[in-house]
């Protein structure tokens, strides 16, 4: 019996093991090693790299330094994208979502097949494309607005529109993903409750916040951390659309990491601002987290 059962933890143990091995080569080795480099005077074309301690920690904490303008503005700008396009991934996610499920089941999967190509395309292809729909001489947006003899916008140079044209890019390229987890969570709402609720006289609001809002509260967060993380890690969108533009405000943190790394060659302060935004994601995951369930306890 014993040995039984070690023989089926030992199976079980095997399953997990490629899973486990990439974990570590691919995302906790990197993630150690960079915690490394950045308590080092890490230069990226030298071969002596010196301990520095917290002194790269130090500098970006420093106002007037150059790494604290590079960290507080990027910083800035990676809040604003996330605040400006994570509840419309939220809302429009679960607002597709429900208006797939009111399609007939024969054309559902077209739909759903439609709203989700975006997501399985590459950056690049989907900067493609939106430049030419941007363009502010021929982009397809513009001559619609000739059309209706209105002055062209400057969509990927001037404020506020630039920000307007990335969220728009996000929503298309991205919004598919939350539509697919939002449809399943529903399809796994009993149909008893709703029925229920309708011969007690609730209309299709109540329903909706009574019984679909908490049936699918788990989903709802799991789509909020998501799309926050991945909000947070934006670089595509502003650096294949506004190269961080006009100026420096769609210059993301992320994009000042990798010019800190590979333009300034600083890999060990690069590495402490890497850091430091991913010990803010987990902040603010984790704050999301205690919001939605601290109620409940």
């Amino acid at each position: 019996m014993v040995k039984s059962s070690l023989q089926s933890r030992l199976t079980s143990s095997l399953f997990v093991l490629p899973y486990l091995l990439s974990f570590c080569a691919f995302l906790l080795i990197p993630i150690l090693y960079g915690i490394y480099i950045s308590f080092h005077n890490f230069e990226l074309l030298s071969d002596s790299h010196k301990f520095v301690g917290f002194d790269n920690y130090v500098k970006i904490f420093t106002p007037g330094s150059y790494l604290f303008e590079q960290f507080t503005t990027g910083l800035w700008n990676t809040v604003q994208f996330v605040l400006y396009s994570v509840p419309l991934l939220v809302v429009l996610g679960l607002a597709l979502a429900l208006l797939l499920n009111q399609l007939p089941k024969r054309i559902r999967g077209l739909f759903r097949t439609f709203y989700f190509m975006p997501y399985a395309i590459s950056g690049s292809v989907m900067a493609v494309i939106w430049l030419m729909m941007f363009d502010t001489n021929a982009g397809f947006l513009n001559g619609l607005l000739a059309k209706l003899h209105i002055d062209p916008v400057a969509w990927l140079t001037d404020l506020p529109w630039v920000w307007v044209s990335l969220v728009l890019t996000t929503l298309w390229w991205t919004i598919g993903f939350n539509m697919i987890i939002f449809t399943n969570a529903l399809n796994e709402v009993p149909e008893d409750y709703y029925e229920a609720a309708s011969i007690d006289g609730a209309n299709a609001w109540k329903r909706f916040v009574s019984i679909t809002l908490p049936s699918i509260r788990p989903v709802m967060l799991f789509i909020i951390i998501t799309s926050t993380i991945a909000s947070f890690n934006v670089y595509a969108q502003p650096f294949l659309l506004t190269r961080g533009g006009p100026g420096d405000s769609t210059k993301v943190l992320l994009m000042n990491v990798l010019d800190e790394a590979f333009k300034g060659k600083q890999v060990g302060s690069a590495s402490a601002m890497a850091i430091l935004m991913a010990l803010i994601i987990i902040i603010v995951s984790a704050v999301q987290y205690k919001i939605a369930y601290g109620r409940k306890e």
